[in-house]
């Protein structure tokens, strides 16, 4: 079978859905199945072919305003020519889209379907029916974020997005999706309540997974990170991904400030561009008291990033946004750390509260302060929740069965 993957991003090294998507892909060749990637680059000059991870890679030039992005997500006309060659050239049996709200745009799932492919889409996120990331279903720090509103309308929409809100898009987006989509997946079961909620169809949830590594840092590695940022002899949290103030990052720094008289050798490493953390965050922690307690690491790759989820002891995911699912906690389950992570969308299909870490509000600061406080304060816990963390991880999210389930889509009686 020839699979076709469209992703916007084709750096593995930005962000952990497309590390996934190559993961996948690797995966379905070792099972004998050909693979490739469509992404898109922003400089002309880069829009070549070329390979990730073994992995044959299309990139497709595409540039332009984002305040445009909610027109231009529908049908990319820089994409059409380019894309159109790929289909002819690669003939693929199906098109598995898993980013393509940005630069590739719906369009691409409908030149797919009338190329003959059987065509999926994978939602990573809210996209489908919110110009961003679902920051205003929960009412704020007004309701204590308890007062759920997930329907997208134009009274909610507008305000929000202002003259970036282009009117029927969510109908525009559910008529390519039905029309030219044979199977559309969510990547947890809340993602698809809430998608549904918005009148879209999921077929199925598909969650995601991980590709785990081999052998994991040395201890000697261990040590070695410790010592180049200041941590030996700390108590290390860390929080991970992009930096923004709906992933909970200013709120973890208040929790920090409740922390800090009970554990006074509390650490956090910020595992993020080191830029966005200076202008947005490090302000706030300055004005909180807790600025000698970050230790803001820039963006980590590879062994890097291994190596900080290895020197950690507990992993946060504190998202005020609709959190689909969590893709970092599988890599701090997968070094065997204990997580504890939002109560807002599919992290509670990931961490198993009580078991593997804890699920908390994190606008309930003392709470989740208090989730924390327990696995810092109680080593044998915080140990075998790490543990219990990793059993998870291998039983439930591993990449083949990942294989497994698109697989059995890709021939699913629907897409006969």
């Amino acid at each position: 079978m020839r699979i076709l993957f469209l992703s916007d991003i084709v750096d593995p090294g930005v962000g952990s859905s497309v590390r996934q998507t190559f993961q996948l892909a690797r995966e379905l060749r070792k099972r004998g199945h050909d693979t490739a990637v469509v992404g898109t680059v922003r400089d002309a000059a880069d829009a070549t072919p070329t390979e990730v991870d073994d992995c044959q890679v299309y990139r497709l030039h595409s540039e332009y305003p984002r305040r445009f992005r909610a027109w231009t997500s529908m049908h990319n006309k820089q994409i059409d020519a380019p894309f159109e060659q790929v289909l002819q050239e690669w003939r693929p049996d199906v098109v598995h889209g898993q980013l393509v709200h940005e630069h590739l745009g719906y369009h691409t799932l409908t030149q797919s379907k009338r190329a003959g492919a059987r065509v999926l889409l994978t939602a990573h996120d809210v996209m489908t029916f919110c110009y961003q990331k679902l920051t205003c279903f929960h009412g704020g720090e007004e309701s204590g974020g308890t007062d759920f509103d997930v329907v997208a309308r134009a009274s909610k929409c507008i305000p929000c997005q202002r003259f970036r809100f282009r009117p029927g898009r969510n109908a525009h987006i559910r008529k390519v999706l039905g029309r030219d989509v044979d199977r559309f997946h969510a990547v947890s079961d809340a993602l698809a309540d809430i998608l549904r909620a918005n009148d879209l169809t999921v077929h199925r949830t598909v969650h995601n997974a991980l590709d785990w590594a081999d052998t994991l840092p040395s201890d000697a590695d261990v040590a070695s990170f410790r010592r180049r940022f200041g941590l030996e002899g700390k108590q290390v949290l860390a929080i991970g991904g992009r930096l923004h103030s709906q992933k909970g990052v200013g709120k973890l720094l208040e929790m920090l400030r409740l922390l800090r008289p009970q554990f006074p050798d509390v650490r956090l490493i910020v595992m993020g561009r080191r830029e966005i953390y200076d202008g947005e965050f490090a302000p706030q922690a300055k004005d909180l008291g807790v600025a000698d307690l970050v230790v803001p690491t820039d963006w980590l790759n590879g062994d890097e990033l291994a190596q900080a989820y290895a020197a950690a002891d507990v992993f946060v995911t504190p998202s005020l946004c609709f959190d689909t699912f969590g893709l970092v906690n599988l890599e701090a389950m997968e070094h065997a750390k204990p997580v504890v992570a939002t109560s807002f969308g599919g992290s509670c299909e990931v961490v198993e509260h009580g078991v593997t870490g804890f699920i908390a509000n994190p606008f309930d600061l003392e709470t989740f302060a208090g989730a924390i406080a327990k696995l810092l304060g109680d080593e044998a816990c915080r140990l075998e929740m790490g543990r219990q963390g990793r059993l998870r991880l291998e039983s439930r999210f591993g990449i083949a069965r990942l294989a497994d389930e698109c697989l059995d889509e890709y021939g699913s009686p629907a897409l006969a």
